[in-house]
């Protein structure tokens, strides 16, 4: 597999679309569409793998910003099979680890010792600042409605907490085929978003591996509550 293969996760392949406007809305019928749609791609094991390397930069990046984990609450917010999840929990094995995504069939591959809720990015099904640590990898991508899931993020994440958003740039979009939700983001324009918020934010153009310097596609976002 090809490094492009091995970051691509923008599901189902359709020809490029126009960039989605900030104020879609997400209808209960386009949420029935995504949830089909990843309920589908559940079963798409070269694009949505149950494990990943944890060399690749988007790991590390969680493990330099969240520091040690024992004893802390985490949130995986799209975490599709929990391959994130999974690294952490080996990594911290004492640390409570939250699992949620919009498709049920790929929360049937999260590994055991992960919590696991089916929910929306947008409606997130947990009490107000109840998690330490939360992060959204390639995930936001496909919330519609941005600012409100950064909202709800924002929301369940105690004061104090960290919160990770690693996503593609919304200058590089049409580099890839995506379906007709998907959004992008600009590096200002997310750091708005979290800065409504959050008391530190900061942003960085980030690598897949380590030894191949930043191109401009994914972005990683920081912020503290």
């Amino acid at each position: 597999m090809n490094l492009i293969s091995l970051f691509r996760r923008s599901k189902p392949a359709v020809d490029a679309v126009p960039e989605p406007a900030l104020g879609t809305a997400l209808s209960p019928a386009l949420a029935d569409e995504i949830r089909r749609s990843f309920n589908e791609a559940s079963r798409d094991e070269e694009h949505f793998p149950t494990t990943i390397d944890p060399r690749i930069q988007h790991v590390q990046v969680l493990l330099k910003f969240f520091g040690d984990l024992t004893d802390k609450h985490v949130l995986d917010v799209g975490c599709g099979k929990g391959r994130f999840a999974r690294v952490l929990g080996e990594h911290y094995p004492g640390a409570e680890i939250w699992g949620l995504d919009i498709s049920e069939e790929m929360l049937r591959f999260v590994p055991a010792g992960i919590k696991t809720r089916a929910g929306l990015m947008t409606e997130l099904p947990f009490a107000d600042s109840t998690f330490d640590c939360i992060y959204a990898t390639e995930s936001l991508e496909h919330a519609v409605e941005t600012g409100k899931a950064v909202g709800e993020m924002c929301r369940v994440l105690k004061p104090g907490g960290k919160l990770v958003i690693i996503d593609k740039n919304a200058e590089h979009w049409g580099r890839f085929k995506t379906p007709a939700w998907e959004r992008w983001f600009t590096r200002g324009e997310l750091e708005k978003l979290l800065r409504l918020h959050c008391r530190e934010v900061h942003s960085d153009f980030i690598s897949y591996w380590e030894d191949i310097a930043p191109d401009g596609l994914f972005l990683s976002w920081y912020a503290i509550k």
